[in-house]
């Protein structure tokens, strides 16, 4: 066990995850492609540039050609890694979708309904009377950031809005008729339910307390209310499904293509005045506002967030460990000398710390071990959440690590309704490339001096923000390596960010 927890933090070390390679093939599968690698179709790269793109010792730094390419002049920018991977394994999304309402679905026709339609680039939303509803659009922004290869995140970057669409398709009379609740089946009447429910409730008074002493004379209906579920709650759980149904794609299809590795999701999707954040992996989103009475906030690592659930599935499926690993967490590696000692531990179900005695199983190596960036499933990994990986194993080992990483999201909601938005007021999305080497503050300093040096009437101005931030990170290369402000080291990993103004969401329908 020892020599492969080197391995691990050797390969680690080198810049590589573990298990992972510099090749985009590192499988050796002879399968063909679902995809072929590219760099985002908005930037509009000829082969040649994608070539020259990936030169790891100059690292050109790619930003959006035509502001037009993407929703409300949205920035992008990107730059490849010094060397870590053959290809840049970092992908982006970013478009505007229309969800139709699913064929042999009745419509719920409403007074007020109207039927939404955009230009290709999501600008100039248009809406008119329509005696029919039959779908929503929303704008879609997305990054993957794939390891042991390119393949999950290329594929994650072409098919998941789509998924994303089918979930909300079963939503489109709801979403569109606030008047309209949704029942607890599809297709049935609101007011059929309503009434099916009294009858039920009726018919179990009679059965279950009608002869009974002291019963009460009228039904009981508590026991048949039904729960009021918020459209945010439905448009979370359509993100949530889209990603586990992404994600079981990956596992179907790897037997036909060669989708190599898996990769961390950030998305962010605007529908109906709200921004909806969707993150599973170390990506992360950061708001900066200036907006009276909110605070601006980001996603953390998504390894903290479920170290608990598992915890829990390895106390209820120890084989899952291979006998190699413990789910209980304490303060440091617990060593053989200790056994009979007492240590502080806690368990999956513990907030809080205790005193327990060292047992021989608890010398196994820990679940997830290490703080921050250093932590790691297994030693293996340093995330929970993210899509694909489903071949991936403990180093030198049969342990199959995918049982604890799960494809289903961390979704936080913004209103944009609530506030008045200025220009600068924009949502910054990157993968860790950027995170791992600036901090919050740093990132919020340097876009809004950068935006407050542009000329408002710019549509270029969150681009170039874009790139600027992309640059801070990346650095300078000097003799001992990439160097950013204060002679610190910088990002050697891919890096590819977006600028979203806000100020776009409050002008929409």
């Amino acid at each position: 066990m020892l020599t492969r927890v080197k391995s691990a933090v050797a390969n680690f070390m080198g810049g590589i995850m573990a298990g992972s390679s510099g090749s985009d093939h590192s499988n050796g599968s002879d399968l063909p492609m679902k995809f072929p690698y590219v760099r985002p179709e908005f930037l509009g790269l000829s082969q040649d540039e994608i070539e020259c793109s990936a030169d790891h010792i100059a690292r050109p730094i790619l930003i959006l050609k035509e502001t037009k390419r993407l929703p409300w002049s949205t920035g992008y920018a990107e730059v490849i890694n010094a060397g870590k991977s053959t290809h840049n394994e970092d992908q982006a999304s970013c478009e505007v979708m229309f969800v139709k309402k699913k064929a042999g679905v009745q419509s719920t026709p409403s007074k007020s309904s109207k039927r939404r339609s955009s230009l290709p680039n999501g600008e100039g939303l248009q809406l008119r009377d329509s005696p029919e509803v039959d779908g929503i659009s929303f704008q879609y922004w997305a990054l993957f950031d794939g390891h042991a290869g390119a393949g999950a995140a290329v594929v994650a970057s072409k098919l998941l809005h789509h998924h994303i669409t089918d979930q909300l398709q079963d939503l489109v009379d709801i979403l569109n008729n606030s008047a309209v609740l949704p029942p607890t089946c599809l297709g049935e009447d609101p007011e059929t339910t309503s009434t099916n429910s009294r009858t039920l409730t009726r018919a179990a008074s009679l059965r279950g307390a009608a002869g009974a002493p002291g019963s009460p004379s009228t039904p009981q209906t508590r026991f048949f209310t039904e729960k009021k579920i918020p459209h945010e709650c439905l448009i979370i759980g359509a993100l949530e499904n889209a990603f586990k149904e992404m994600d079981l794609q990956i596992e179907r299809e790897r037997s036909t293509y060669n989708i190599s590795g898996g990769c961390t999701s950030l998305v962010v999707v605007y529908l109906q005045g709200k921004i909806y954040v969707a993150n599973a992996g170390d990506s992360r989103e950061l708001q900066i506002l200036n907006v009276s009475g909110y605070n601006s906030c980001s996603l953390h690592n998504g390894l903290n967030c479920s170290h608990t659930i598992k915890m829990q599935l390895a106390f209820l499926q120890p084989h899952l460990l291979g006998n190699e690993f413990t789910h209980l967490e304490f303060p440091r590696r617990v060593q053989r000398k200790e056994l009979g000692k007492m240590m502080l531990y806690r368990d999956f179900n513990m907030t809080g710390w205790a005193y327990k005695t060292i047992e021989e199983d608890d010398l196994k190596f820990p679940l997830i071990y290490g703080e921050g960036k250093k932590a790691r499933v297994m030693a293996t990994i340093g995330v929970t959440r993210g899509l694909g990986d489903h071949d991936l194993k403990v180093h030198d080992s049969n342990i199959y690590i995918k049982p604890f990483l799960s494809s289903v999201p961390e979704v936080r909601v913004y209103d944009l309704q609530q506030y008045e938005h200025s220009a600068d007021d924009v949502l910054v999305l990157a993968t860790d490339g950027l995170w791992d080497v600036l901090l919050n503050e740093e990132v919020s300093e340097a876009v809004t001096n950068f935006l407050a040096c542009c000329d408002p009437d710019d549509p270029h101005r969150y681009t170039l923000a874009a790139q600027d931030l992309v640059m801070r990170a990346r650095g300078v290369l000097k003799d001992r390596g990439w160097r950013i402000s204060n002679d610190r080291l910088g990002s050697g990993d891919d890096i590819s960010v977006y600028v979203i103004p806000l100020i776009h969401g409050n002008k929409q329908s």
